[in-house]
C-alpha cells in the first residue's frame, strides 16, 4: 500500500477520495460519508498509506482518527495551496486529486501543519467561547448606549460588570420595555464570563503551571498566558525563540526582486486569536499603566521616530518581542527581569 497516495477533499457531509498509483494513474475516485464509521470502513485496507487532506473544520478529528489507524497523514496549509483554491476549475474531485499528486511528488509543498491534541483543542475552545461572550456583551452595551443617545440622553461611564445595574435608572421610560431584556442578558453574560474566568484559572494551575512564568510579565494576564501555551503547545518545536514571530504572523511579508524591496504589512499567519491578545498586551505595555521595562523602552523608541504609522508599528514590534520573550521564559524556565540589560550592565560595572 506504500506505492499509492490518497488525497481527500473534506466536506461537511461527504468527502471525495482520490487514490493515485505509483505511476500517477488514478486508481479510485469516489465519495464517502463524513462520519467515523464510514472513514474506518474505507481506510481499514489502506493502513500505512500516505493520506493528504486540507486543514479545515473536520481536519483535526479526521487526522487523529487516520493516524490511529496507522496512516501517514499530511494536513496541508490552505494558505499555501494556491494551486487548489485559485484554480479556474475547482471541484471536489480535482481538489482531492491535486492533494494526492502534490503529496506524491513532494509532501513539503503542502506546507503540512500539525494539529493539536484533543485536550488542548478543548481547552482552546474554552478561551474562544469566552472571547465570543465578551464580544457579544460589548455589542449589546454599545446597542443600549446608541439607542439612548438617539433619544437625547446619555448613560454614565462605568465598568462593563456593573453596566446593567447603573444603566437601568438612566434609561428613558419609553425605552424601558425595549432595552430591559437586553440588560437582563448582559447580566447573564457577566455571570457566564466570570464562571469561565474561574475555570481558566483552575485549568491553568492544574494542567499548565508554566503559565505562571509568563504571567510575571506585566500586561500578560491568564487569558494571554494560557492561549500562548495552548497555541505553541511545545516550546521545543522552535530551535530559536525568534522563530515564534513568523509562526504567529508578526513579521513583515517580503516582496524583493532585484534592487526592489518593498515594505509590506505583517503576514498575519498562524492564530489570529493569539495575535490579537499579544497586540492587546503590547498596547498595555506602551500605555500609561505599563511598567518601566525593556519592552516599553524599545516600543517608545520606535514610536518616537515620528510618522503617522510609527505608533502602530511600535505596537506590532512590541507584540513580536513579547512573543519571543514568553517563548524564552517558557523554554528555559527563566525568571522574568523587566530591565534585564540595565541590571547586567550594573553587575558588570560593580565587578
Amino acid at each position: 500500500m506504500n506505492s499509492i497516495t490518497i488525497g481527500m477533499d473534506l466536506g461537511d457531509k461527504t468527502n471525495f477520495v482520490c487514490i493515485v498509483g505509483d505511476r500517477g494513474t488514478i486508481l479510485l475516485s469516489k465519495f464517502i460519508d463524513n462520519n467515523v464509521e464510514s472513514i474506518r470502513k474505507f481506510f481499514r485496507k489502506y493502513k500505512r498509506t500516505t493520506v493528504a487532506i486540507e486543514a479545515g473544520t473536520h481536519s483535526p478529528w479526521m487526522s487523529r482518527l487516520l493516524s490511529s489507524m496507522g496512516c501517514n497523514v499530511l494536513v496541508g496549509n490552505p494558505r499555501k495551496l494556491r494551486a487548489i483554491w485559485e484554480s479556474d476549475c475547482k471541484t471536489d474531485q480535482r481538489d482531492a486529486e491535486m492533494l494526492a499528486r502534490i503529496a506524491r511528488f513532494d509532501p513539503n509543498l503542502l506546507y503540512p501543519i500539525q494539529h493539536k491534541g484533543e485536550q488542548v483543542q478543548a481547552d482552546l475552545a474554552l478561551l474562544h467561547s469566552r472571547d465570543l461572550l465578551v464580544r457579544t456583551r460589548s455589542s449589546q452595551i454599545n446597542h443600549v448606549r446608541g439607542i439612548v443617545k438617539s433619544f437625547g440622553e446619555r448613560l454614565p461611564s462605568c465598568s462593563t460588570e456593573c453596566f446593567h445595574k447603573k444603566a437601568i435608572s438612566h434609561i428613558p421610560q419609553q425605552l424601558q420595555l425595549g432595552l430591559g431584556p437586553v440588560l437582563i442578558l448582559i447580566a447573564q453574560l457577566n455571570k457566564q464570563i466570570k464562571a469561565l474566568d474561574k475555570e481558566i484559572e483552575s485549568i491553568s494551575s492544574e494542567r499548565y503551571p508554566e503559565t505562571e512564568l509568563l504571567r510575571r510579565v506585566k500586561g500578560v494576564g491568564p487569558i494571554t498566558a494560557l492561549a500562548f501555551v495552548l497555541t505553541v503547545e511545545d516550546p521545543g518545536r522552535f530551535g530559536k525563540s525568534r522563530q515564534i514571530g513568523p509562526y504567529l504572523g508578526l513579521t513583515p511579508r517580503r516582496d524583493q526582486s532585484g534592487e526592489t524591496d518593498k515594505q509590506l504589512r505583517i503576514t498575519k499567519a498562524g492564530s489570529p486569536f493569539l495575535r490579537k491578545l499579544l497586540i492587546n498586551s503590547a498596547q498595555y505595555i506602551l500605555g500609561p499603566f505599563g511598567e518601566d521595562c525593556n519592552l516599553q523602552r524599545f516600543g517608545l523608541r520606535l514610536a518616537s521616530r515620528g510618522g503617522k504609522n510609527a505608533r502602530r508599528k511600535a505596537v506590532v514590534a512590541v507584540g513580536r518581542k513579547l512573543a519571543i520573550l514568553l517563548h524564552r521564559l517558557w523554554k528555559y524556565g527563566e525568571i522574568y527581569d523587566p530591565v534585564y540589560k540595565r541590571n547586567v550592565l550594573s553587575r558588570r560595572k560593580a565587578a
